[in-house]
């Protein structure tokens, strides 16, 4: 879940925005303390070595060249303790082998070589120029003045050294300035937390905008995702809302365009599966394809016991000789309409039209639904007489053939042209007793399988014909039966 999380939309701009926001900020803070500290640093430098190349021109010269010990020792003292930044102030005299006559700490006089800052920064500064250098060191030991430290051993410090001269440009001695680091430090940290507050606040701004950002992208995305899982759930009429000037409204354009285009794709294919229907009747796909029409081919087949009507018209050779082809195409349509409605309303359904002939199946456990459909058809013939007895044409009449046994139902042909058929020793039997009721004169003939397997054999009414017919190309005798024609049936 976290992993799904993280591969959201959402999550990474928000994510990819932050690291950017603070990798800009901290570079930002880091180029800010440096620069600070550099600028403290130069600017703390350059007063030391003002005021170290002031004091050496002018009276510190003076007074050492009378050697006025005693006066420059006092300044060295007021230096100090005016300026908290002065760590030590060291005048050493050239004419007594670079001793510090005067210094503040007052323990450093009389000595030649202070043992508060490493040897190389003493070396240094007795070779200073006349305009004074400098150099960053530490401190070796802690310094005190009065009952205050100046700076701590290992503290960081900057010494300014700068040479006393006379006029002439003869050199007297050297003025030493030990300058501390620390309001330097001071400075330079509270830049960084003004920095630090900065991008702080430059960092809680980036991440609003970045939330606010990747709503904006997501939340159509977001939208599009539920849309398309509606439209795959099957909602095709479902379209995105999405009204977004830029590329996800581009995109939801494209997307409610490809939704229309898919439902009309959709439309025709549910009008083609409908007009396939009509060719070939739902329930024999259901049997022969339970999973779908999408996986007919040529010789699936199934094997079920289900029960046969055959219908024809009497005389119908002679009475299309009479008519016209179009005028017997409008006849068909007309009749087999009539006959049609009553199969469906049955149970049954017709699986071939041959010629006026009509064979027509129920698949059921029994066979009311057949025997219900040949009373349904021949009083809809009546109906359907009368209307041409109204037009002046002939009444027409029709025989029936019931039979129920084992067929055969499933597809044949070839992979260009395949057709749904049933095949059986069943479907011949029908058809033969369909043939007798012109023999016998009867309208509708059904034989004793039928009869076995009605389930409410109390609604119906039959009698014998024949105990024994001898069926065209079969071998054992049958008996068929009349079944009789009630005045309605529910």
């Amino acid at each position: 879940m976290k992993l799904l999380s993280f591969r959201s939309i959402r999550t990474r701009i928000m994510t990819a925005t932050t690291l950017l926001s603070v990798a800009l900020v901290g570079s930002i803070v880091l180029v800010w303390a440096k620069t600070e500290n550099t600028l403290y640093r130069q600017q703390k430098l350059n007063e030391a070595k003002f005021l170290s190349r002031v004091l050496g021109t002018s009276s510190f010269a003076n007074h050492l060249e009378e050697r006025n010990w005693s006066q420059i020792r006092l300044n060295v003292n007021v230096m100090l303790r005016e300026n908290e930044d002065f760590v030590y102030v060291l005048i050493s005299d050239a004419r007594l082998e670079n001793q510090i006559i005067a210094a503040s700490p007052e323990y450093l006089q009389g000595q030649y070589i202070p043992d508060i800052v490493p040897v190389k920064v003493s070396d240094a500064a007795q070779t200073a120029s006349p305009k004074s250098n400098s150099l960053e060191t530490f401190a070796l030991a802690d310094i005190h003045f009065g009952n205050h430290i100046r700076a701590k051993r290992g503290e960081k410090i900057i010494e300014v050294a700068s040479t006393i001269q006379r006029l002439s440009g003869e050199k007297l001695g050297t003025l030493r300035l030990g300058v501390s680091l620390r309001q330097v430090n001071r400075a330079v940290a509270n830049a960084v937390n003004q920095a630090l507050i900065v991008g702080a606040m430059g960092i809680v701004i980036s991440l609003i905008c970045a939330y606010l950002l990747a709503r904006r992208l997501s939340n159509p995305i977001r939208r599009l995702q539920t849309s398309a899982a509606q439209i795959a759930a099957g909602d095709l009429q479902h379209r995105a809302e999405i009204t977004n000037a830029d590329e996800i409204g581009a995109l939801a354009t494209s997307f409610n365009e490809m939704s229309a285009a898919l439902q009309t794709s959709f439309s025709k294919l549910q009008q083609t599966l409908a007009s396939f229907e009509l060719f070939v009747p739902n329930k024999f796909i259901l049997a022969i394809a339970p999973q779908g029409i999408e996986n007919i081919e040529v010789g699936i087949a199934v094997t079920r016991h289900i029960t046969i009507l055959f219908c024809d018209i009497r005389g119908y050779t002679s009475m299309s000789e009479m008519m016209t082809p179009r005028e017997i195409f409008t006849f068909l349509n007309d009749y087999l309409s009539c006959i049609g409605e009553v199969i469906d309303q049955a149970g049954g359904f017709i699986d071939k039209y041959i010629g006026d002939a009509v064979m027509a199946l129920f698949d059921d456990e029994n066979t009311d639904g057949a025997l219900k459909a040949a009373i349904l058809m021949h009083q809809s013939l009546e109906k359907f007489n009368q209307e041409r007895i109204a037009q002046n044409l002939p009444r027409i009449s029709i025989g029936i053939g019931i039979h129920r046994g084992e067929v055969v139902m499933g597809t044949v042909g070839f992979t260009s042209r395949i057709d749904s058929t049933v095949i059986g020793d069943a479907v011949n039997v029908a058809s033969r007793i369909e043939g007798l009721t012109k023999q016998y004169g009867c309208p509708t003939l059904i034989t004793e399988s039928v009869i076995n397997s009605l389930s409410q054999p109390e609604l119906f009414s039959w009698k014998l014909v024949d105990q024994a017919v001898k069926l065209k190309g079969k071998d054992e005798a049958i008996a068929v039966y009349e079944l009789l024609l009630l005045a309605s049936i529910d």
